[in-house]
């Protein structure tokens, strides 16, 4: 039936005689009838005026309805307009409105067939099996007659799949039965694989894909020979759109039929290996994408590529080796059987010679810990690559490495349940973090200070949370990484007191002196507060313009600046005056110096509502009465313990057991959160001034432990230095008094010393009277058979440092007798205490009284 493309060439004319004769026939069943408004269709017309008729038929039959009987009249009409002399018309219009007419002439008819008897069946049917034969016989030669680029544009959103599959069903014969593919024809189909065909003709995009999938056998040896003459021999044809694209190529190829890439991903090996820089980085971008894809086998399917690929991280050329090292992220979530291999590299570009490598090093290994945590937990060389890079000597890596590490940390605080791998892993990270405050570097410094607030104890969280936080971060963090915590706090405070007396000038009246003032207080604030002191100095002058301009910007610093203003209300704050400063961007330079100004001195961590809770907790870990609040901070809580009269007994009882069951001695944590109560008095003194964080501080100095009043008392001693505690608590301060009073006079000498200097501060109207009653008491126990003897002798001095214009001749007479007479002269005629075969030193308690 089908006699191939050279009969469609010429409209076949097998069967036309018979298709001339069965149309007689039916035409002569009856007579043509035309809708109203149309003129006959004859073949004596002229080519102009038939065109006109069958465009004046065409519309009128378009607008007809479907059949319902209406239309019977219009079959002899459909058959005459499939006569040979219409369907073979020398003019191509009058072609294709016959096509149209008989088309909607179809339409109307449908799903019926225009013919009712058994011989019009017949003689129709005929004709439609003649029509299938020339069907495919005219659709194959019109293939090899439209232009290549045809095929794949001509597929629309709008066409069904049934329509997707005929048009494959056509496209795919013209590949597989083709004496050759010509690289025109590779071209129509790959260029629909790349972009922009790929984003802006999905349709065809997706039929290229389809049509290389059922033709690959095909169309392997003709691509294989295609990427032979451009990677290899270099050939290149300009007039072909693909030959540009080959790499793009190579991936969707990849995506959509990699069988038939087999022989051609070897030869990219050369590519690796060229000379030219373009041709490297082409090759490294294209395998680094297909190695690191889900999913992907490449790396074990082609290793000496592999190891070719990895070669590239020691490339000459800085792109090559940044672009190695982005793609590092995906191969290490992606691939844990290449992690070694990629763990290696890093290594070395770690250590590299351009800050860019080195920065692409720590992107590429905080983004796998934001995705996949575990995957960088498990080794250990990756978070230390990072931590490495924490002393790198430009600000722009560190930074990066410093908010990697907390972003991890913070990660870390705020899931409830966290793999050991990821515990052990983040041990050091927030000492590491606060070791940055040791940095000269100010900006390192504010990056430190913005971290601990944002990661390390978030500010966002609930007051119980983030105090839960803060305690367990001071339990666990190193000495100097608690020093540098301490200096931090201290300059804040500096920070804040500075800021808070320029914001007062604005209220005063702006005299020669006041301007002279402020304008000193500024040059202060931008050279010791702010990096970049003469843009800083410009924006700070600016913002002081703003607050004398807008009362509310200067309300909403005095807010801030308040000692007694909660986190709530200075966050709210904060965000408020910010917004009165323009667009959050960094073109914004103005916007973000205000802001890291108010970063440091907004106080965000501590109020009184979270001071509270802290003192409750410090107090659970030093009476050990709440083993679930000692559980969530991170300490020892000794549950299986007999109760044991003061933390160091517990602690030795705590030792013995195993560093796997606890992680935080009890006595540790204790002290610990005892010094960050004193710390915290001095830094915020006026959120302790309150009767119930008063009250809970005070019943820590009646607890039965020689070791906790002595912080106690130099934390009140702080608070009595901001404002003496008669004035701030009257009803509590005679209780506090006699237990002062009890401390200096049979207490530790660490408790004599601290009680002394604590009522000193406390008491400016009664300290006469009360060191009077003291002294007095010194009396009977200032004797070398006193048990309370070297107390007695601590007290004695630091009222004495304290108050030396008001008790010299009684002081003197005490020394001269009590001191020099009794310890001292008898001491030197006793001679040296023998020496023995004891150490050198020894611990305080066991020191003889004379030193």
């Amino acid at each position: 039936m089908f006699r191939g493309p050279d009969a469609a060439r010429g409209l076949p004319t097998y069967g036309l005689e018979a298709l001339r004769s069965h149309i007689t026939l039916i035409g002569s069943m009856a007579e043509i009838v035309y809708p109203q408004g149309c003129r006959p269709i004859t073949d004596d017309l002229g080519p102009d005026e038939l065109v006109r008729r069958l465009k004046a038929l065409a519309h009128t039959l378009q607008g007809l309805g479907q059949d319902e009987g209406m239309y019977q009249q219009y079959i002899p009409l459909a058959l005459h307009l499939a006569d040979d002399f219409f369907l073979t018309h020398p003019s191509r219009d009058v072609q294709l409105l016959i096509a149209c007419c008989i088309a909607d002439v179809l339409r109307v008819y449908a799903p019926e067939a225009p013919y009712k008897d058994q011989e019009q069946s017949h003689h129709i049917h005929s004709i439609n099996l003649l029509q299938v034969n020339l069907g495919f016989a005219i659709v194959y030669g019109a293939c090899l007659l439209f232009d290549h680029d045809r095929f794949c544009t001509v597929l629309s959103g709008e066409h069904s799949n049934k329509v997707k599959s005929f048009m494959l069903d056509v496209l795919c014969p013209l590949i597989t039965e083709s004496d050759v593919v010509s690289n025109e024809l590779l071209n129509v189909i790959l260029i629909n694989l790349v972009e922009p065909n790929k984003r802006d003709k999905k349709h065809a995009y997706a039929l290229a894909n389809e049509l290389i999938v059922k033709t690959s056998e095909t169309l392997e040896p003709y691509l294989q020979a295609f990427f032979n003459h451009v990677l290899i021999l270099g050939k290149v044809e300009k007039n072909l759109p693909i030959f540009s694209k080959v790499y793009e190529l190579i991936y969707e190829l990849n995506q959509c039929c990699p069988s038939v890439l087999h022989s051609v991903l070897p030869q990219l090996e050369c590519k690796l290996k060229s000379a030219q820089l373009q041709e490297r980085l082409s090759a490294v971008a294209l395998l680094a994408r297909m190695f690191s894809e889900p999913g992907s086998n490449l790396a074990k399917q082609y290793p000496a590529l592999w190891r070719a690929f990895l070669g590239r991280f020691n490339d000459i050329s800085v792109h090559i080796r940044i672009k190695c090292v982005q793609y590092c992220m995906h191969f290490l979530v992606h691939h844990p059987d290449l992690r070694k291999d990629i763990t290696e590299t890093l290594k070395m570009r770690q250590h590299d010679a351009h800050e860019q490598v080195r920065y692409e090093v720590v992107m590429a290994i905080v983004a796998t810990a934001q995705r996949d945590f575990e995957a960088v937990a498990q080794s250990d060389d990756l978070l230390h690559f990072v931590r490495e890079r924490t002393l790198d000597k430009k600000f722009k890596i560190r930074k990066e490495a410093m908010s990697g590490l907390a972003m991890i940390y913070r990660k870390f605080l705020t899931e409830e349940k966290v793999p050991p791998a990821t515990e052990k892993a983040v041990k050091w990270i927030k000492d590491k973090i606060l070791h940055g405050y040791y940095m000269t570097s100010l900006e390192d410094r504010l990056l430190v200070e913005r971290l601990l607030n944002t990661s390390l104890v978030p500010y966002t969280l609930p007051a119980g949370v983030r105090m839960k936080k803060l305690y367990y971060l001071m339990s666990n963090i190193d000495d100097n990484a608690t020093k540098a915590f301490i200096e931090l706090q201290k300059h804040q405070l500096a920070v804040r007191r500075t800021v808070a007396e320029w914001v007062e000038l604005h209220r005063k009246p702006p005299t020669p002196a006041i301007q002279k003032e402020m304008i000193l207080k500024v040059l202060h604030i931008s050279s010791k507060f702010l990096p970049e002191s003469a843009k800083a100095q410009e924006f700070l002058c600016t913002f002081s313009k703003h607050m004398k301009q807008l009362p509310e910007l200067l309300q909403g610093m005095e807010t801030i600046l308040n000692p007694n203003v909660s986190c709530e209300v200075c966050v709210r704050t904060t965000s408020s005056v910010l917004k009165k400063l323009g667009q959050p961007v960094m073109a914004n330079l103005y916007y973000n110096t205000v802001k890291m100004l108010l970063e440091r001195v907004s106080s965000v961590m501590i109020d009184h509502q979270s001071l509270l809770i802290l003192v409750g907790y410090v107090e659970s870990a030093v009476k050990g009465t709440d083993p679930t609040i000692a559980e969530e901070c991170g300490i020892c809580y000794p549950t299986l313990l007999p109760r044991v009269p003061n933390l160091r007994q517990c602690d030795a009882f705590v030792t013995s057991f195993t560093a796997a069951k606890f992680r935080i001695p009890l006595i540790k944590a204790a002290e610990r959160g005892l010094k960050l109560l004193v710390m915290l008095s001095f830094v915020f003194p006026a959120h302790f001034l309150h009767e119930d964080v008063l009250n809970r501080l005070t019943s820590l100095l009646e607890y039965d432990d020689e070791s906790v009043a002595p912080y106690i008392l130099a934390a009140l001693t702080f608070l009595g230095k901001y404002r003496p505690l008669s004035e701030a608590c009257p009803s509590l301060f005679p209780r506090l008094i006699t237990l002062c009073k009890a401390y200096a006079e049979v207490g530790t000498p660490k408790q004599a010393k601290n009680a002394v200097r604590c009522l000193f501060v406390n008491v400016p109207d009664r300290r006469e009277q009360i060191f009077t009653e003291i002294l007095e008491t010194l009396k009977t126990t200032l004797n070398p058979q006193s048990e309370h003897y070297r107390t007695a002798i601590v007290t004695l001095g630091h009222i004495a440092h304290n108050m030396p214009d008001k008790f010299p001749v009684h002081i003197k007479n005490i020394v001269s007798r009590k001191i020099v007479k009794e310890l001292l002269v008898r001491e030197t005629s006793d001679g040296p205490p023998p020496k023995d075969n004891d150490p050198d030193w020894c611990p305080e308690e066991e020191l003889p009284e004379m030193t």
